[in-house]
């Protein structure tokens, strides 16, 4: 799930596994991203192609995906930085609409000299892959750094005036509920305006796959994976953090049985952890209003922001058969209304 300003888009770009030596267990990038490989001569009509599909009075950046892009062949990261860069000058109206640029790396590719690098390009925002902020996770992962790497990597960032996305990932290997809410707090510490939340998919062809195989490594559910994202993204939520996705993006490989060996892989995974934190919101304005848990003959009514509607309810009306049962003989009632957050209003039967 998407929650990002309607009036902007992203072109992404993805660039599969290329300057990335490292093997973590969980990688099978050409599996992930569905691309076998990258023409960089493609590149400047992709763009192009998918300009002319966006609504005029959308603002775009050019986002490098998919791979470990400052720790690529250095003359193709300047060649695709040129590539971005000539859309932000364009004399074409349409193609100039083009704002800056966006990336997604390792913390252990960021340094000094990449930076000096970057300075020369308009880089809006760069998303770091930290996975996990516990030395331990990141071992078992075979991560290839540690927190440390990952902390002097956020600072850089942040000294250059860039804005930073903190990638994190749920289930991993030594993983637990526990140690990914303090990534997720270490995340908002280290000065991330954004974060992405990415519950464990199980590849094929991956060593994760075969660790699950010897019994080494239990494969997240859905379910585990729900309420483990939607306490991380609580912590988000409590320090200002925007959650700009929860889970993989769709493309037909996540749906291949033949790729994926397991894991959470639901393809609606960040509307059911919406659905679940909007639940536990109704809950405390019910407890809040009625403290003394005294049960009458009363409409729950709640006020959800426009669009937010599907979620509150919850997948099949989950969200609302539960209330009901809860704090029967209390009649729920879920609308969407002209506010800016969740809203409870108790009237008589």
């Amino acid at each position: 799930m998407t929650m990002k300003a309607k009036n902007h888009r992203n072109i992404p770009i993805f660039i599969p596994h290329l300057g990335c030596p490292n093997a973590c267990v969980f990688c099978n990038q050409r599996s992930i991203s569905g691309k076998q490989s990258f023409c960089r001569e493609g590149v400047e009509r992709e763009i192009k192609e998918t300009l002319r599909t966006i609504p005029k009075d959308y603002s775009v950046e050019i986002a490098y995906f998919g791979g470990s892009f400052t720790g690529i062949d250095r003359e193709l990261m300047i060649y695709l930085l040129d590539v971005a860069k000539s859309f932000t000058e364009h004399h074409d109206p349409m193609l100039a609409r083009v704002e800056g640029i966006r990336m997604s790396t390792r913390p252990d590719y960021i340094n000094e000299e990449i930076m000096d690098i970057l300075a020369r390009y308009p880089i809006k925002t760069v998303e770091l892959g930290l996975q996990s902020m516990d030395d331990e996770v990141l071992s078992a992962s075979n991560r290839g750094h540690n927190a440390l790497d990952a902390e002097k990597a956020c600072r850089l960032i942040k000294e250059r005036g860039y804005g930073l996305v903190g990638q994190m990932m749920i289930g991993l290997p030594g993983s637990c509920a526990d140690s990914e809410i303090r990534t997720a707090q270490k995340i908002c510490d280290m000065g991330a305006d954004a974060a992405r939340i990415y519950p464990t998919v199980t590849f094929y062809d991956t060593e994760l796959a075969c660790m699950a195989e010897r019994g080494e490594y239990e494969m997240l559910s859905n379910e585990e994976a729900i309420m483990r994202a939607k306490e991380v993204l609580k912590v988000f939520r409590i320090r200002g953090v925007e959650c700009i996705r929860i889970g993989l993006c769709a493309s037909d490989n996540l749906g291949d049985a033949s790729l994926v060996k397991g894991g959470a892989n639901h393809p609606a995974l960040g509307e059911l952890v919406m659905g679940e934190l909007y639940f536990d919101d109704m809950c405390e304005l019910v407890e809040a209003q009625m403290p003394h848990k005294v049960t009458k003959d009363k409409i729950l009514n709640f006020c959800v922001p426009q669009g937010e509607l599907s979620k509150a309810i919850g997948q099949r009306g989950k969200n609302k058969s539960r209330l009901e049962e809860k704090y029967k003989p209390m009649i729920v009632k879920i609308k969407e209304a002209n506010v800016p957050n969740l809203v409870l209003e108790m009237t008589e039967r």
